[in-house]
């Protein structure tokens, strides 16, 4: 048997360090093994996929050194490797499922969604909705298939009882059937969810071993499930350890930057982040910290993953990052990272237009672009005091600022503008009055270059981190004041 790995992250956002940590140990385990490495593009969800997103997570994976055998953009003898262009065969295979008995369609309305699922709470039952609970009369059915109503295709699942779920770490696990949904197959515009695409890929595509989150191991009873209603083996399934936060949380962007071109823009180098994600849950024989990503090929063995939940702390990975940066580069390399990372030419042609207005010597360069080629900024709360916006008026346009942000999908010079303006707008706040605290965020001050064409230059990830951290200078977003606001959030006319 040729052992056969993937990932397969969906378009939808930055390319997220998550995603680059399971990646390093799906393809650690197929070189281990002498097997392949495969990367597929869950593009599903067609509302929040993009092009842009598909390819950052092309290049920030590139980046880190962590190279694919088969993939959208290399090929191979499985694809295609988009889930978007593989959409036909998706409802073959549920349509199978009907036919076996496997599978029904559903007719349920949102609003009886809602209905079923308060009924059973009042009834005192914590399970999932079950086909008894969603199937329709025959006549009803026939009655809404008549009047082409909307349907999705949902699987059969048991009502009660256990399954057991075999894990490379952890072992035979016992799951409770009545805490699993009917879960949607293909949902009403024909595309699959992500359980139906993943098995029928794995399976298409000669997976062997799934390596993935721990996030998971919930749904692992659907997939089994499945590959037993088609009749076919199912991989070896490993599910590892998630990334967490100080605080012991899911990783999140609230709490820690996520996003691979974050660290890319913050002059990480990528052997070090590398280096930080392999140690996430899984240690070299001799316990170095240390270690290159072909030290960790040579040395790889997947029980050597400890399942408590790694932290993933910044300062730890700065610390490493200078160990790499003092003791791997001479001088000369050196050299050549700061300029291929910010003083190359492309991105000196981009920042001249803006600071060369400004100049009278040379020497006012670097003042005027000194905040292109840092992190975070060094600023606190008394950085806005002269504003004219004050306290919780000040976080709160901040906040619904990073919100409009964190959701924008193409980051041009004027769609930044019209996003910003609609929210400035929405809060019946100047437009000058509004971006103010926003040039103090991604600038350091109000005496800089347009802030739109900053974080134009900047790019998303530096943008959304530089208002996040301005945000906690000025003491931050409790849970009860988040709540607040993203309820006035969602109550913008232009949100």
């Amino acid at each position: 048997m040729t052992v056969r790995t993937r990932i397969a992250p969906s378009p939808t956002g930055d390319p997220h360090v998550g995603t680059a940590y399971i990646a390093l140990f799906n393809l650690c385990f197929a070189r281990k093994h002498g097997g392949q490495f495969v990367l597929r593009i869950e593009d599903t969800d067609q509302t929040r996929s993009t092009p842009e997103s598909e390819q950052a997570i092309f290049d920030s994976l590139r980046w880190m050194g962590l190279e694919w055998d088969e993939g959208p953009d290399v090929g191979g003898e499985y694809g295609p490797y988009r889930q978007s262009e593989r959409k036909g065969m998706y409802a073959e295979y549920a349509e199978q499922l009907i036919e076996k008995g496997h599978a029904f369609r559903c007719y349920r309305t949102s609003e009886e969604l809602d209905a079923l699922r308060a009924g059973l709470k009042e009834q005192g039952y914590n399970r999932a909705l079950k086909p008894y609970d969603l199937e329709l009369p025959k006549d009803e059915v026939a009655k809404r298939e008549a009047a082409n109503a909307p349907y999705v295709i949902r699987m059969k699942v048991p009502m009660e009882g256990k399954v057991d779920i075999e894990d490379m770490l952890r072992g035979t696990m016992e799951l409770d059937w009545a805490l699993v949904d009917a879960q949607i197959l293909l949902k009403s515009d024909g595309m699959p969810t992500y359980h139906l695409a993943n098995v029928v890929d794995d399976y298409l595509m000669k997976i062997t071993h799934v390596l993935r989150g721990e996030e998971w191991i919930n749904s692992a009873p659907k997939h089994k499930l499945l590959y037993e209603y088609f009749g076919w083996d199912m991989p070896q399934l490993c599910h590892l350890p998630l990334l967490r936060n100080p605080d012991k949380s899911k990783l999140s962007k609230r709490k820690n930057p996520t996003s691979i071109l974050y660290y890319q823009r913050m002059g990480y180098l990528p052997e070090a982040l590398v280096n930080y994600l392999g140690r996430m849950g899984w240690s070299m024989p001799d316990e170095s910290e240390k270690f290159t990503l072909q030290q960790m090929l040579d040395h790889f063995d997947i029980q050597r993953v400890s399942l408590g939940g790694p932290i993933f702390d910044v300062e730890k990975l700065s610390w490493l990052n200078g160990l790499w940066i003092r003791e791997d580069l001479s001088h000369e390399q050196l050299a050549e990272r700061l300029h291929d990372w910010a003083l190359n030419k492309d991105n000196l042609l981009k920042i001249l237009p803006h600071a060369q207005q400004r100049m009278e010597t040379l020497s006012d360069f670097a003042p005027l672009a000194a905040f292109f080629a840092s992190g975070m900024l060094p600023i606190n709360a008394d950085s806005f005091a002269s504003l004219k916006l004050q306290d919780d008026d000040l976080v709160q346009a901040l906040q619904f600022a990073l919100w409009k942000l964190e959701a924008l999908r193409n980051w041009e010079r004027d769609d930044i503008f019209a996003a910003m303006k609609a929210v400035a707008d929405s809060l019946d706040i100047k437009v000058k009055d509004f971006f103010a605290p926003l040039f103090i965020a991604i600038a350091g001050t109000t005496a800089s270059v347009s802030v739109i064409d900053s974080m134009t230059l900047l790019g998303p990830d530096m943008s959304r981190a530089r208002v996040r951290y301005a945000i906690d200078q000025l003491g931050g977003v409790g849970k009860k004041k988040l709540k607040k606001l993203e309820k006035a959030y969602a109550a913008l006319p232009s949100s």
